[in-house]
């Protein structure tokens, strides 16, 4: 479905408010349980039902069979069908914005189908020996026993479902589907880091018994079984999974080439269209994303530059003279130097959670911890977010990955009001305590895409610079506007990577890491939803300003955006100038003396 047709969709927002409609309600959450019931791995992240339906699904992963992909499909496109049925006219405006994520969240499940095979099974990205593993040692709850056993159930689980992804790679190498050398490349990396390990100490074991041993509920001999068992699995069924898999990617590395982008591939123009699409919520053409990519780079470049040159670094490239300064912040080699800095964003996020006290009046009841990305991951993770559990059993997590040897010590204070306050935190946390959103909405089972959420957390990094955080740290500032070069560069090289026939070095010399640069080989569209989201977010705060004047509040603007979930940016668009009109027909408050 082409964005401008959600414009018509929500057009009818000026009609008078209507009672609910009772049947759509129904109709949406029938749809959104049904589909649940077949996502265990969603369901379980969510825990979305309760008892022992609930507990049936938390024994089981989500298929990845082509038999499933095809049912998921075949779903999305009768849903359509029903969807299209109600008056958009006859729903109230909630229900109108709601009607309007379903579908394009359908939609988007039926658009990218085509493409299934651009997802590669073992990318180091997201793959599946990635996915599994930190879906079970770091999702999947242990609360109490039961917990335990369906982790063990789920376990014996691992192994068949890799030998299913191995099949399918066969089967798309076949179509001329291989992931290039150097992505293979890494992904064997993680293979080796993987097995590495005896079985006692694996991943799937050590998590375990970490976990379990928090239980008073579980004796020390039941404990000692439970992680008995999960060796045995992982010992004589997911090891030898691993090792399938690993030599695969070894017989197929011979085959590979270093060329990166998608437009190598079989119909790579169209699954690139469809990917910024998607990520991006917009209509917006490659050559128009790079475009405005460039733009943004010389205008961050130059502000970048007149920072360093106050602070004495006034030779090289920016990139040179940013590693040159956060060189010469290094922490000592010994003591060991990342425990440190866990404790160094702790105090960050604490200080983060009081300066959010002037610019928001809503703020998640869940707490926000920092966590090192576990050392499986570690060399290739971006930072990231988690959100919490919605029983409290788990707080949002912002992990902090720390390979060393040298750390972005610059970046620090920006990358936690990115992933954790005010952004991802603030961001998913609310959504999901927000009581008048639907259930859907709420835990993002029909969401908006990546610009509505990458675009916020990158607002929220301008929104520190706007309100003074930085005062007294021009490191720190630095650091903002170098993540936000980051972010305005990756639009330049995930066109130039797919569209424009760039190579991995290309997008290096550029100024992209290794790692973030094979993240866009096989991650195809998402890096451009950070600067496009961020900049239309700007963009309706402009316009809300420049139409309420005096009437205009940041507070209510973050509750309006944040408590209406997780958007497209089209619908978005909707939701805020709805809030203007309000606000406009609102009178005015002659303030007390």
């Amino acid at each position: 479905m082409k964005l401008l047709r959600l414009f018509a969709l929500l057009a009818a927002t000026a009609v008078p408010a209507l009672a609910a409609d009772k049947n759509f309600d129904a109709w949406a959450d029938a749809l959104t349980a049904e589909i649940m019931r077949t996502n265990p791995t969603a369901a379980t992240a969510t825990q979305f039902f309760s008892g022992p339906e609930q507990d049936a699904l938390d024994r089981q992963l989500t298929p990845i069979t082509k038999a499933y992909r095809a049912a998921r499909v075949a779903k999305a496109k009768a849903a359509l069908a029903e969807i299209a049925r109600f008056d958009r006219a006859r729903l109230d405006p909630e229900q109108r914005i709601s009607a309007a994520v379903i579908e394009w969240s359908l939609q988007g499940s039926v658009d990218s189908e085509p493409f299934a095979d651009f997802n590669f099974i073992f990318s180091q990205f997201g793959g599946l020996q990635v996915s599994l593993v930190n879906f079970l040692s770091q999702t999947h709850p242990i609360r109490h026993q039961r917990d335990i056993e369906n982790y063990l159930a789920r376990l014996e689980l691992v192994a068949p479902q890799m030998d299913e992804g191995i099949a399918q790679a066969k089967d798309a190498a076949t179509r001329g589907f291989l992931m290039p050398d150097f992505i293979t490349k890494s992904a064997l990396g993680q293979f080796e880091r993987f097995l590495a390990d005896p079985p006692a100490k694996n991943v799937l074991v050590a998590s375990l018994d970490e976990r379990a041993g928090k239980l008073q509920e579980v004796t020390a001999e039941a404990r000692v079984a439970f992680v008995a068992a999960a060796e045995k699995t992982v010992a004589g069924q997911i090891i030898p999974a691993f090792r399938r898999a690993q030599a695969l990617l070894q017989d197929q590395l011979p085959h590979t080439t270093s060329d990166a982008g998608l437009w190598r591939l079989p119909g790579g123009d169209k699954a690139y269209a469809n990917s910024l699409r998607r990520f991006t919520t917009t209509n917006m053409t490659p050559d128009e994303v790079h475009a405005l990519g460039l733009t943004e780079v010389t205008r961050i470049e130059a502000q970048m530059d007149g920072l360093l040159k106050q602070l004495g670094y006034a030779e090289g490239s920016i990139n040179a003279r940013m590693e040159k300064l956060n060189l010469s912040l290094q922490p000592a080699a010994e003591p060991e130097p990342r425990a440190g800095l866990i404790k160094r964003y702790e105090d960050l996020l604490a200080d983060a959670l009081k300066r959010s006290e002037a610019v928001f009046d809503l703020r998640p009841k869940a707490p926000c911890v920092v966590k090192r990305e576990p050392p499986f991951t570690e060399k290739t993770a971006a930072a990231h977010y988690t959100g919490p559990a919605k029983d409290g059993s788990r707080p949002g997590i912002f992990w902090a990955p720390l390979p060393g040897p040298t750390f972005k010590i610059v970046s620090m204070r920006t990358l936690v009001y990115h992933e954790a306050i005010p952004g991802h935190h603030f961001q998913i946390a609310l959504q999901r305590e927000t009581a008048s959103l639907p259930r859907y909405r709420r835990d993002g089972i029909f969401g908006g895409g990546s610009a509505y959420a990458e675009g916020w957390a990158l607002y929220a990094e301008q929104l520190a610079t706007e309100n003074n955080w930085y005062e007294g740290d021009p490191v720190g500032l630095l650091g903002q506007l170098d993540a936000e070069l980051f972010r305005a560069r990756r639009l330049v090289v995930d066109t130039g990577l797919h569209n424009k026939k760039w190579t991995r070095q290309q997008v290096i010399d550029y100024g992209i890491p290794a790692s973030e640069a094979e993240r866009y080989v096989v991650f195809a569209g998402q890096a451009c939803a950070y600067k496009v989201g961020q900049l239309k977010i700007l963009a309706l705060r402009a316009r809300a300003q420049q139409a309420l004047g005096a009437k205009f509040s940041i507070k209510e603007f973050h509750n309006v955006f944040l408590q209406s979930g997780n958007l497209p940016l089209a619908v978005l668009e909707t939701v805020i100038d709805g809030w203007i009109a309000a606000t406009q027909a609102r009178p005015v408050v002659a303030a007390k003396h």
